[in-house]
């Protein structure tokens, strides 16, 4: 998962320009990579320990099956979102995770 978030931050450093990710394909195919990765990591965490609490780890999931599986629903908007908002969440209780 670390290496995810890593990633995903590198891709997109600028989280204050939703217009460059709109129109970067590949940026955005990478970014959906590394959030399947997370969502599947999630997920099993999730299985293994059911009350471990992951902030918003369920939309990271949801997104993740959406994109694995070819739904057309994943929008900009949902991807942007994670990115933005939950990234930098979940990035620091896998640090705080990582220090206990």
């Amino acid at each position: 998962m670390k290496q995810a978030i890593r990633e995903i931050n590198e891709f997109q450093p600028d989280k204050n320009n939703f217009s460059v990710f709109q129109n970067d394909l590949k940026t955005k195919r990478a970014i959906e990579r590394n959030i399947e990765i997370i969502g599947e990591a999630a997920n099993r965490i999730l299985k293994v320990y059911p009350n471990f609490k992951l902030t918003n780890a369920r939309k990271i999931v949801d997104t993740r099956n959406r994109i694995a599986h070819g739904y057309d629903s994943v929008s900009e908007d949902i991807i942007w979102s994670i990115i933005v908002c939950d990234i930098p969440e979940l990035e620091k209780e896998i640090d705080q995770l990582s220090e206990s």
